[in-house]
Formats: C-alpha cells, structure tokens, sequence
C-alpha cells in the first residue's frame, strides 16, 4: 500500500494562490470556503528576520483524530495511498471532525457534509498529479509514495531539512515543508 505525502518547497513558494484557485475549480468548492490556503510567517526581529509562505491544507496524517472521532465512519483513510477522505453520503455534519483536527483543514460544506483536501484522490488514481501540484507555477509542491524508497519524495527529505506543522499533535502528518 502507498502512503501518498506532499512536499513544500518554502524557498520557491512565492503565494501566488494558483494552487488555491486550482483546487477550487478542480474539486468545486463552494464560493467562500477553501481546501487549501496560503499562510505566511514572519519570524525574527530586524535584521535577522525569517519570512516563509506555506501553502496549507490537510495533512493526512498518519494518526487520525478526524477519523477516530466519527461517529458513523464517514471520516475514513482510504486504501489508495492511505489519504484521509470523507464519505458525504455518510456524514451527518456533527463537526466532531472540525474539533479534532488540528489544522483547522475542514469546514461543513453548505451541502451538509465535513469537507476538506482530498489529496486530488480522483486524479492521483488515473495517474495525475493534485491539481495544485500541477498548476504551481514555481514548482514548489511535490507529491509521491512515502512508502517507495525511490520516489522524489523521499529523495527530497533525505537531501533537504524540513519540518511539518504542529508535531506535538503526535498526528505524524504528511506535509512537509521543505526549508
């Protein structure tokens, strides 16, 4: 089984949105809500400061609060690339994912139903790349198997230092930005 992760690069990122944009077209995300986002940190005091734009979403973790807190299963990791994903017809909109999560990566749609990144799932399976992986205009996000040695992947974490969002969540998630 693959354990599909993304990778940020933080030095190429430049915020442009297109991922953003990309992402709602492509999955048609309702006017006013996102899957994913731009954030940028500002670190430091003058002249030694830190700027870093980090295009965030959710961080299919490997250990799921979202997941262990759905009351009828909805929330689940698929079988694909262990991707966390949402069962609409199975979400009864409780929220009890929006609790768990972490990252604040999910809203209710206005259709009922928690909603949230799904790692372009639908695309990954006909060989496709996420649609903002494929839009970004500086190249910045990669996609791949965590679990094939070979892929780029894992090259760029072994080559590069990097770090994930709130590690002390202990949700081990699989974005990483790459620094």
């Amino acid at each position: 089984m693959a354990r599909f992760a993304m990778a940020i690069d933080t030095k190429k990122c430049v915020g442009c949105m297109d991922c953003v944009v990309a992402c709602k077209n492509e999955n048609s995300v309702p006017e006013g809500y996102n899957r994913d986002w731009i954030v940028t940190i500002t670190e430091g005091k003058y002249p030694d400061v830190h700027l870093e734009i980090q295009s965030q979403r959710c961080n299919h973790c490997d250990n799921t609060p979202c997941v262990e807190c759905c009351p009828t299963g909805a929330s689940h990791v698929n079988d694909v690339g262990a991707v966390v994903l949402v069962d609409h017809d199975k979400c009864i909109g409780c929220k009890a994912c929006l609790a768990a999560c972490p990252y604040s990566a999910r809203f209710i749609n206005p259709e009922g139903y928690a909603d949230k990144c799904t790692f372009c799932i639908h695309r990954v399976e006909k060989g496709e790349m996420p649609a903002c992986v494929n839009v970004c205009p500086t190249h910045c996000m990669h996609f791949g198997d965590l679990d094939d040695p070979n892929s780029e992947i894992n090259k760029l974490l072994a080559s590069r230092k990097f770090h994930q969002l709130l590690p002390e969540a202990g949700t081990n998630p699989r974005i990483f930005y790459l620094t």
